[in-house]
């Protein structure tokens, strides 16, 4: 089956080529590498086939910023960009799909969620210590590896700022770091609950004026009773002004869930005790520990279960 998308020479391209389409670019499937270039259609002119070019340039000058030296290993949340060429963008392959794809076909566990949320953030912590404004945060624009390992991918729209900016205060056309924070909380809260919010950026402004603006709080959904509320929330009513802060919150939320996780693994040891050396220990001492640890994760995991900001 064909597709109305065009290759560089014309042709209609297979449907069983193509991973996605956008409104300025496709992605091509060719081996295990995912191709991005421009979009053309059959009803494409040259100046819209040239305006598709130029974003995918524009994106391939934020990929060489975040790739950077020097290394930092906040960038694994970015897609590995493999080769930039004149018209195509070489990504790696995520077998999985986009992140909107698969929350409507799956529900994660409340581990997951929290692990999805906690990556994106840190990854959004670098792309801003890049000096990056992402400005189109938005499920469709994540991908997750085969191991359930989530990926930023699309940065056509994103503002490429000056290296020297103080990203609490810069403005481009009125996209800023609360902005992208706003639409992280979206993304968030479309990972927590499966329902996907449309955020009107430039529903209140007048036509001659052009900039976004984030809406009112009580335009966006209510977060009462919702799992990471509070944090989704931080995030819509300006409560963090810096990704990082952010990133502080869901940590403290992180944190007692890995106790809880740690004296899981502890359990499943004791389980398998003929295999395993903690037989060495005393028995008392070792429902001691467990009880104690059992103690901490309930508390921490009380505290922080329902955390508002």
């Amino acid at each position: 089956m064909t597709t109305p998308f065009l290759d560089s020479q014309g042709n209609c391209i297979p449907q069983e080529h193509v991973l996605g389409s956008g409104s300025s670019a496709l992605v091509l499937l060719q081996g295990d590498i995912a191709v991005k270039v421009p979009l053309k259609c059959l009803w494409s002119d040259p100046y819209e086939v040239q305006t598709n070019t130029e974003k995918l340039k524009h994106e391939q000058e934020a990929y060489r910023r975040l790739q950077d030296l020097p290394y930092d290993d906040r960038s694994i949340g970015v897609v590995q960009c493999i080769d930039m060429l004149s018209e195509s963008t070489q990504l790696a392959y995520m077998s999985n799909g986009d992140l909107k794809s698969y929350l409507t076909r799956s529900r994660p566990s409340p581990q997951l969620q929290l692990s999805w949320c906690y990556e994106i953030t840190r990854t959004l912590t670098f792309i801003h210590d890049r000096c990056i404004l992402v400005t189109d945060i938005a499920s469709r624009n994540f991908l997750l590896d085969s191991d359930l390992s989530i990926k930023f991918c699309d940065f056509s729209e994103a503002s490429i700022l000056p290296l020297d900016s103080d990203m609490k205060t810069v403005d481009d056309c009125g996209f800023n770091t609360q902005i992208d924070i706003g639409l992280l909380g979206t993304v968030m809260y479309e990972i927590v609950t499966g329902e996907t919010i449309q955020v009107e950026l430039f529903a209140e402004q007048s036509l001659a004026d052009g900039r976004p603006c984030w809406p009112k709080r009580e335009f966006l959904p209510g977060t009462n009773g919702v799992w990471l509320g509070g944090i989704i929330d931080g995030c819509w009513n300006g409560k963090f002004q810096t990704a990082q802060s952010v990133l502080q919150a869901l940590h403290n939320i992180r944190a007692p869930l890995s106790i809880q996780s740690n004296v899981y693994r502890l359990g499943q040891a004791i389980r398998n005790s003929n295999n395993n050396p903690i037989k060495n220990y005393p028995f008392m001492t070792v429902i001691g520990v467990v009880g104690l640890l059992l103690i901490i994760g309930r508390k921490a995991a009380s505290q922080f279960k329902n955390l508002q900001f």
